[in-house]
């Protein structure tokens, strides 16, 4: 498969089958954060790797799923949950837009891992204060993002921004998520 071929099927993903993710996987995530382009060289970007059933279940109270969609469609069910979490952390002692290579870091490892199947899910809206204290993080560290990775059960799909649509994404008949986007002329313009 292609990049670009990744990249149209790399969705979010927010149901997975009960499986673990693998070592090499996780090693590919890691590795991938470690090659991420970022300003300067400086390599602020830190990961807490979660993949003990017993923490992964630690971490899952203190993430919020799917915002667009009412809890009992987006949350997963106790058989959906991811089998690993990812902490992303950026270190504040090293100066530099730690934003952007975050952004990067995070595109980076999605992408390794859906590389193996292993799709993924990016989270925001998390409890930062509980899992800073659960995942031993310490200043000048500071937590950015909870990723949350498995093996998906559903499918996601891109479909045109409309009107009707709006942004939402939203579960079609089966269950799979459609995501709607912008045209690529709404995007880019020339000179």
């Amino acid at each position: 498969m292609s990049v670009m071929e990744k990249l149209l099927t790399r969705r979010t993903y927010r149901r997975f089958a009960q499986k673990a993710v693998p070592q090499d996987v996780v090693e590919d995530i890691i590795e991938a954060v470690r090659l991420s382009s970022c300003g300067a060289n400086r390599q602020a970007v830190r990961l807490v790797v979660v993949n003990k059933p017993e923490d992964v279940a630690s971490v899952q109270p203190l993430v919020k799923w799917a915002a667009y969609l009412p809890p009992e469609q987006g949350t997963p069910k106790a058989d959906e949950l991811p089998t690993l979490y990812v902490a992303v952390v950026q270190d504040t002692a090293i100066p530099g837009d730690l934003n952007t290579d975050t952004g990067i870091a995070l595109a980076n490892m999605t992408l390794a891992a859906w590389d193996k199947g292993v799709g993924s899910c990016i989270m925001g809206a998390i409890n930062k204060p509980a899992l800073t204290e659960l995942l031993h993080i310490k200043e000048p560290e500071k937590l950015a993002f909870m990723v949350a990775f498995g093996y998906p059960t559903h499918e996601a799909h891109i479909v045109p921004l409309t009107g009707e649509t709006g942004v939402k994404y939203y579960l079609d008949g089966q269950k799979d998520y459609c995501v709607p986007k912008r045209s690529a002329e709404e995007i880019a313009r020339y000179l």
